[in-house]
């Protein structure tokens, strides 16, 4: 077995393992990279790109036949859902050269293409290597989570990494789980012309806005996208080419394809944690606010912490950790600043608490600032203008915004900005935007906070009508 000192080893080569190797390697520090499946990890291969280049598909669809409102003539769009696929591989294989082992190699990083554990605190085992280290940074992700259906096991079903491969059309898609991963698949098969079932226990994207949430789900259900909310499902069957949900109230649902999108689960069976003297939660490894672990030379980071999964979320984890494991320099990770969003169309942004959230953990003190979408001209132009942004303030300060409509996504990095640097609403409302843009509608908003202080205050209006008597 093959003995290996290094300066930093890192078990997992997706988003924040690469990350962190790319950033130590760079600063100096030897460094050794795990990786026993695919470089690039879920957000490359199974995740956020192809999920986004398969949404890019249904848009094309989508465009050609609801063009008339623009003076083109609608059109059945031809849909060839392999050629698709093969345009989801193909963004995949563009990009992948970035996250290659090759590229990683000349960097100077040693990589191994073996699965790692833990023999004790501060040694790995990978394949035919021993592996000593300074300081360990586990970043092995998350995998799709299944739950133990009854009937399951006897069914074709499909998660997000195995969708990807198919090439024959689904006829009638079942989804099992309305979060963002279901919807965002949802929508985009009913656009390349499949039917499509959503199943979710619970309420629909339930973890945002339900304002906003009703929002998106009812354009959704405008695009013929079923969605059964409360349908927790309770047994499942194939007979032939058809699958059967049955729910626990009592409802069935049948179509041809079935696809499970009920959340995601910390890969941390493999690590043998235990030798490590790493303790987890039911979430995932159990780290502080600096991503250390129980075992204070290992450092847990992205999915695999238990908090958001996001590939952001794992990059910016990267970005702490390299401050405390090479400089040896205090480092935290917060999480207020965190933004995320749902790509359906239209999208869906949060960053900080939701209206409900900030009302309870701030009281009187809070105040909810509204604008309405459809007052943006360039969104006029493009008949887009449909929408809603919150944002919650608190003495001048942003503290959290929730955006449904168009460009929401793009729309949330200007107030994580604001936010992450703690910026007031005069910061945001002093930015001068190009006109027409879409971006002008977060400088509204910051109108809208400042609108009723100077238009209805009496004092001010006294104090102009003072100013104009006595100026000459």
């Amino acid at each position: 077995m093959e003995e290996i000192k290094t300066d930093v080893l890192v078990i997992g080569g997706g988003s924040g393992g690469l990350s962190v190797a790319a950033g130590a390697i760079q600063m100096g520090a030897s460094v050794v990279l795990l990786e026993g499946h695919v470089m690039g990890g879920d957000c490359l291969n199974w995740g956020c790109v192809p999920s986004k280049a398969l949404i890019a598909s249904g848009k094309a669809a989508y465009a050609q036949s609801h063009a008339s409102i623009y003076g083109v003539a609608d059109v059945t769009p031809k849909v060839d859902y392999a050629a698709a696929k093969d345009h989801v591989a193909d963004v995949i294989a563009q990009i992948a050269p970035l996250d290659s082992q090759e590229r990683f190699e000349d960097m100077g990083v040693r990589v191994i293409r073996e699965y790692g554990q833990f023999v004790s605190p501060s040694v790995v085992e990978a394949g035919a290597h021993r592996i000593t280290a300074r300081r360990v940074v586990i970043a092995t992700g998350s995998s799709p989570l299944v739950p133990p259906i009854p009937g399951l096991e006897d069914v074709a079903w499909l998660t997000n990494e195995t969708l990807f491969d198919l090439k024959e059309k689904p006829d009638h898609l079942l989804v099992i789980g309305g979060g963002p991963i279901g919807l965002e698949m949802a929508q985009a098969h009913v656009r390349l012309g499949c039917k499509v079932t959503v199943i979710e226990g619970m309420k629909a994207l339930g973890r945002d806005d339900p304002e906003m949430a009703a929002f998106v789900l009812d354009n959704l259900r405008a695009e013929s996208v079923e969605i059964a909310e409360d349908a927790l499902a309770a047994h499942i069957s194939q007979s032939g080419d058809t699958i059967t949900v049955e729910t626990k109230d009592g409802r069935s649902f049948s179509g041809s394809h079935l696809l499970m999108a009920v959340g995601r689960k910390s890969n941390v069976d493999t690590l043998n944690l235990e030798a490590a003297g790493i303790e987890t939660t039911r979430t995932g490894i159990k780290v502080d606010d600096s991503m250390k672990t129980t075992n204070r030379k290992v450092y847990a980071i992205g999915d695999v912490a238990g908090g958001a999964q996001f590939t952001h979320v794992a990059g910016y984890h990267a970005g702490v950790i390299i401050r405390s494991a090479l400089f040896g320099l205090p480092a935290k990770a917060r999480t207020d600043h965190i933004p995320y969003a749902t790509y359906t169309d239209p999208e869906l942004a949060q960053i900080g608490p939701t209206e409900a959230e900030a009302r309870k953990t701030y009281g009187d003190k809070l105040t909810v600032v509204r604008f309405d979408i459809e007052h943006n001209d360039r969104l006029i132009a493009e008949r887009k203008a449909k929408g809603l942004v919150k944002a919650m303030v608190v003495k001048g300060r942003p503290v959290g915004v929730s955006i449904a409509g168009p460009h929401a996504g793009e729309l949330i990095n200007l107030w994580a900005l604001a936010i992450a640097n703690r910026l007031k609403m005069s910061a945001v409302a002093a930015m001068v935007a190009p006109y027409p843009t879409v971006g002008e509608i977060n400088k509204r908003v910051a109108g809208a906070y400042f609108s009723p202080k100077l238009f209805d205050s009496p004092k001010v209006k006294m104090v102009v009508g003072l100013v104009q008597r006595w100026l000459p």
